[in-house]
């Protein structure tokens, strides 16, 4: 072949390679030469790039060589690398700060490493969460960033399935959650029971497998003006796993140390590769969940004892029984409040199952790419989850008012004397997550074009109980309804950098339906099923509202060392108008020693449709009595016309943060922010609306509306309160110390947190006289000390040779519970110590072994003190705080896992 053919051979052969793609395949090393994972490998000036695996290892197709790789990591100093040829890579990083690693959230116009961001993000690895041995990840992020708070709900109906998750001490509904930068949809439940986070909608955490998740980037500041509502706390970015070169299949399983709580999960992950360059990674998960129980033994039962003395009272007053069997009735009321009632004496503990629920959970997520070439590729991510779930509600002793136990009429009957019943709460819960997108040039633009579609239902089934006015032909099962919010979003975003000024710009349209269903009609009727009437044809709805939003970033590097930027979006709802959102931040670096931060925005939170919108009945203990409270919601004209409360609009913020990070080495850095974010009209669930005023003056127009709907009190939601919250973030980090032939880090972690009520509760002109009962000290108490104002946590993690600990200590701070009226009856509770221990050692490169107890002193809250308030416990059944939650109460558990590679 002579030298004119072997150029024209060369040529054909470039250009059918520049078709078909390269793949470079590689290694990622620390400098003593051990593996690296989840390295961040991305192709320079292109949104083509992968992460690496377990064993530090990658696959990468690129368009053509040579081409400049980008390496990333926490810990290690970011690596540029040219590639000349496929031939096997490796690379080596060199350790370096924690605040190298670049981070995609709160960054709209190009990614930034922690340290370049005028903003606090936390990033935490996958490791870092299942070190703590939780089992979901609301729990692993409670374990590991102070600010965030969730806990176990019991006696809740479907909270308890949920449990709400909040940042900063802001409530459920001022944190935004997205997957993979794009937002997640909320779930269906509006927390109505007396729980933290009361009267809010939050996001579905437990509906997102860890075994799905790289690492969660945390925005710890107000971030409306560049992600739009929801975002005044902070976002939660979950980061989902790429493409990894091997399969890993989980195995963990654990119990507490009473011998209830068992509990065992499974999950694989895989990477299927196609194309040149595509991939999918997949995860399958299944867990099983038993209750546990920690209920208390009062052995009387005070709070039915009084109810029946006020029944019997009130029969004899009204001319129903006599003297003589008033007498009767008050000694069968004795019997209940001094523990000589036989049943009380054969169950101290009032038949009461108090504890996590058992659940039944399984999951299928996906995180897939395809490059079509340098510039452009498509993705798709999303999963589902399947959960049910059975909790628990009031037993219904043999002497519960309004319920014959004598087998008369009670289908549950089953012979012998004093029988009662407990009735389930039952859950179905489907959370469905998809986005399918593309990111390409446009122009010279770096531009993203997805649709996202979300959807998140619970249906109620109330299992072991009776509808009382159906008798013996009353069911013991029954269908309640169901509730499902769902949302479609598409989004288009660009940016560009131009020298040292960056822009992003971008729009968002979004729909969300908000479905109601009915429950079958002998769960509703004549009063319902005993714990949970079920949803009413009245009840049932299918509504739905548009979005659309569009925002604009600028960050000008004015300097090396000197950022200033901001943002701007405005946002039209269709059921109530418009909102501009700004921010302004900047950020000052120290040299190679660390940054200066700020930042201040405004915000704003629509109200949820969940808000808008619900109704139903729920049967609650109320003033030492059993009765059907209504929830109207805010369209009706009980509450519209009859009431005078106004339609629920948009809450609004202000939200200041200042900070610093010094890097003290490569080792150890140390950060302090400091936030101060004040919410104006914040959206509040109502207390119980009675037919008397605070003054206990009775009031016609209520108690008309009381006897229409025959229910004893009435709550609603309602724009009414405004609150300051501030506080300070402090984290300190140091690692690699050598120690006893190994690697020794520290952690610390604090927040301090507090929240307070500005001005008066806002009330409508035809409530004037009821100001306490829309907002009590009890629901204000929800807002500023149901979650703990300050929390720390403390850790040490080792490494020697295949062998690792961590050991974490998490304090969490005290809270207190306040009653309605009476400031004398209210309780606090002291701050507790938390310890953890995780084992882990690696048999092999294919199978490792994880051992961790967790509460390891076996920590419980403080007992709960009624001081003559009844109704706090329930009567004794309850021992430990339920109101305000801390860290829940089920006391020491273990939990030991394989992990196979291969």
């Amino acid at each position: 072949m002579d030298k004119k053919s072997k150029v024209i051979v060369f040529i054909l052969l470039m250009s059918f390679v520049s078709v078909i793609g390269q793949t470079i395949k590689g290694k990622v090393i620390d400098e003593k030469g051990a593996p690296l994972p989840f390295v961040n490998v991305l192709e320079k000036e292109t949104v083509n790039g992968v992460s690496t695996d377990d064993n530090g290892e990658f696959t990468l197709n690129v368009k053509k060589i040579p081409v400049t790789l980008v390496f990333s990591s926490v810990g290690f100093s970011t690596l540029e690398k040219t590639v000349y040829k496929t031939s096997y890579v490796t690379v080596v990083l060199r350790e370096d700060n924690v605040l190298d690693e670049v981070v995609l959230t709160g960054n709209r116009s190009k990614p930034r490493t922690i340290l370049d961001s005028a903003v606090p993000i936390d990033n935490v690895s996958v490791r870092e969460l299942q070190a703590t041995g939780q089992t979901n990840i609301d729990q692993m992020l409670t374990y590991t960033v102070p600010s965030y708070n969730s806990s176990n709900q019991t006696i809740s109906d479907a909270t308890a399935h949920f449990d709400p998750a909040d940042l900063r001490g802001l409530g459920p509904s001022r944190t935004l959650v997205l997957v993979n930068g794009k937002r997640k949809n909320q779930s269906a439940l509006v927390y109505v029971n007396d729980t933290p986070g009361k009267g809010e909608v939050g996001v579905d955490m437990k509906s997102i497998p860890t075994a799905a998740i790289e690492r969660v980037e945390i925005l710890r500041d107000g971030a409306s003006a560049q992600y739009g509502s929801d975002a005044v706390a902070g976002v939660v970015n979950i980061i989902l796993k790429k493409n990894i070169d091997f399969t890993q299949v989980n195995i963990n399983s654990g119990v507490t140390k009473e011998g209830d709580g068992f509990n065992i999960e499974g999950d694989v992950n895989h990477t299927f590769t196609f194309g040149e360059g595509g991939f999918v990674n997949a995860t399958l998960g299944l867990s099983y969940q038993e209750k546990t129980n920690r209920a208390g033994r009062p052995g009387t039962d005070v709070l039915f004892g009084e109810t029946w003395k006020g029944i019997f009272q009130d029969e004899f007053d009204d001319g129903n029984i006599t003297q003589a069997e008033l007498d009767e009735g008050l000694a069968f009321a004795e019997t209940l409040s001094n523990g000589t009632h036989p049943w009380i004496q054969n169950n101290p503990d009032l038949g009461m199952t108090i504890g996590q629920p058992e659940m039944r959970k399984g999951d299928l997520f996906i995180n897939a790419e395809y490059p079509l070439n340098e510039n452009t590729k498509l993705y798709a991510f999303g999963g589902f989850n399947l959960r049910k779930g059975k909790s628990f509600a009031l037993y219904r002793a043999p002497y519960w008012p309004g319920i014959s136990f004598d087998g008369s009429d009670n289908p549950l009957y089953n012979g012998g004397d004093y029988q009662g019943f407990q009735p389930t709460f039952e859950t179905d819960i489907q959370d469905i997550l998809f986005t399918a997108g593309s990111k390409f040039k446009l122009g010279g633009f770096d531009a993203d074009l997805s649709g996202s579609y979300g959807r998140n239902s619970v249906d109620y089934t109330i299992g072991n109980t009776i509808n009382t006015a159906l008798g013996l032909n009353s069911p013991t099962s029954f269908d309640a309804g169901a509730y499902a919010f769902s949302n479609i979003i598409g989004n288009f975003d660009v940016s560009r950098s131009f020298g040292d000024v960056s822009i992003g710009l971008g729009i968002e349209a979004r729909q969300e339906r908000f479905e109601v269903t009915a429950g079958e009609e002998e769960s509703y009727i004549g009063g319902g099923a005993q714990s949970f009437p079920g949803l009413q044809p009245g009840n049932a709805l299918n509504e739905t509202r548009t979005n659309v939003g569009g925002y604009g970033t600028l960050d000008w590097d004015v300097s090396e060392d000197f950022l200033i930027g901001g943002a701007i979006r405005y946002e039209n709802y269709s059921d109530f108008g418009g909102n501009t959102s700004w921010k302004v931040n900047s950020r000052y670096k120290l040299g190679e020693a660390g940054v200066l931060r700020a930042s201040y925005s405004t915000g704003f939170r629509a109200p949820s449709l969940h808000q808008v919108y619900l109704s139903n009945v729920q049967t609650l203990v109320s003033g030492g009595t059993i009765s059907n409270q209504g929830t109207f919601n805010n369209v009706s004209p009980v509450v519209i016309d009859g009431l005078g409360v106004d339609p629920l609009f948009a809450e609004t913020s202000k939200n200041i943060s200042a900070g610093l990070t010094v890097k003290a080495s490569n080792n150890f850095t140390i950060s302090l922010d400091y936030y101060n974010v004040k919410v104006e009209d914040r959206v509040v669930f109502s207390g119980e609306i009675k037919g008397t005023d605070d003054d206990g003056n009775p009031n016609a127009t209520v108690q008309q509306i009381l006897d229409d709907y025959d229910v004893t009190s009435i709550k609603f939601f309602i724009n009414a309160a405004d609150t300051k919250t501030e506080g300070f973030d402090y984290t300190m980090r140091y690692k690699n110390i050598d120690f006893a032939a190994g690697k020794l880090g520290l952690n610390l972690a604090l927040n301090i947190n507090r929240t307070k009520l500005e001005g008066e509760v806002k009330t409508p002109t035809k409530l004037a006289n009821y100001k306490n009962a829309i907002f009590n000290r009890k629901e204000q108490s929800r807002i500023i000390s149901a979650r703990p104002n300050t929390k720390l946590l403390f850790g040490a993690d080792y490494k020697y040779k295949k062998f690792t600990v961590y050991l974490n200590n998490t304090y969490f701070g005290e809270v207190t519970w306040q009653h309605a009226t009476d400031p004398n009856k209210d309780q606090t509770f002291s701050g507790k110590v938390i310890t953890d221990l995780s084992l882990g050692y690696e048999f092999s490169d294919m199978i490792s072994f994880n051992a961790q107890v967790n509460n390891l002193f076996d920590i419980y809250p403080d007992v709960i003190d009624t001081k003559g308030d009844f109704v706090t416990d329930l009567g004794g059944r309850f021992k430990y705080p339920w109101e305000v939650n801390q860290f829940g109460f089920n006391g020491m558990t273990f939990k030991a896992g394989l992990t196979f590679k291969f």
